[in-house]
């Protein structure tokens, strides 16, 4: 299955999760390796302008700009908490994140450009600038205020472990682990189902993949920080305390009112929300939090 987890398996005697170590972690990703110029994208092009009505587009761009900005957001963000990792292996691990992230924010504009999803842009920051109308005022306090203020603090003292498990936290389990798996879970198998955008499915499930060893990573991470300390359990905690009723509004489509219960890729509201929240708490039992 396109989202089934790589780097999260069943021990089927026992049933329980075996984490890869950081090595291993590194080594999949030099096995995962892809390239978007590969990507055609010429019968998404025909999709777009022809098979997909107006109101159907116009829809379907909150799950495609909160994606294509998210990516180029935790590009950004992510090189503070590279360098504050306390290990080598943490260290050369988010240094190949780093890559695939900003392997995403181009898989995005390729799809912007050559589908014409803005005709008349110039340039990534164009496109990016034109889909933030798209995205919810949730998503940019979840991104812009929370996620950058952690990071930001990273930057100026490496040494703060303890603010380093919450960032990991929000930005593996929470940005990655319960919003983007929910998102592309979805919008993988309406557009299976649909016949639409081949080109689009093809990247997309290969950004899937990469997002489940990028979430391998966080899991394991606090796993480890969660048995050396309480403190660090206490973060996680916390963490996951303040983020989640920010993160269940960036769920919502920014033109569904609060009280509806819309349908977006086939599925509800209710349907979207319990998704993300079994897969934060698959994770969590993992680590060790769950209730």
């Amino acid at each position: 299955m396109a989202t089934s987890d790589p780097a999260l398996q069943e021990d089927s005697g026992r049933g329980a999760a075996q984490l890869l170590d950081y090595g291993e972690l590194y080594s999949l990703w030099e096995r995962q390796q892809w390239l978007t110029q590969e990507l055609d994208f010429s019968q998404d092009r025909v999709d777009w302008h022809e098979r997909i009505e107006p109101e159907e587009r116009f829809q379907r761009m909150y799950g495609l700009s909160a994606f294509f900005i998210g990516e180029q957001r935790v590009t950004d963000e992510l090189g503070p908490i590279m360098r504050a990792a306390p290990t080598e292996e943490q260290r050369i691990f988010l240094s190949t994140q780093i890559a695939d992230e900003a392997r995403h924010v181009r898989f995005f504009d390729r799809f912007y450009s050559e589908v014409g999803v803005y005709e008349g842009t110039d340039g990534v920051a164009d496109r990016l600038r034109a889909t933030e109308e798209h995205v919810n005022p949730a998503f940019k306090r979840l991104f812009d205020e929370m996620l950058k203020q952690r990071v930001d603090r990273l930057a100026a003292e490496p040494e703060d472990t303890e603010r380093l498990v919450e960032a990991i936290t929000l930005y593996h389990m929470i940005i990655e682990g319960a919003l983007a798996l929910t998102g592309q879970h979805f919008i993988i198998d309406y557009n299976e189902r649909e016949g639409t955008l081949p080109g689009f499915v093809e990247g997309f499930t290969k950004v899937a993949r990469d997002e489940h060893r990028h979430i391998a990573f966080g899991t394991r991470f606090l796993t480890d920080m969660a048995r050396e300390d309480e403190k660090y359990r206490s973060a996680i905690q916390r963490m996951i305390a303040e983020a989640l009723p920010v993160a269940d509004g960036v769920l919502d489509p920014p033109w569904a009112d609060d009280e509806e219960n819309w349908d977006l890729f086939g599925v509800t509201k209710e349907e979207t929300h319990a998704f993300a929240a079994q897969c934060l708490s698959r994770r969590l039992k993992v680590i060790g939090l769950a209730a």
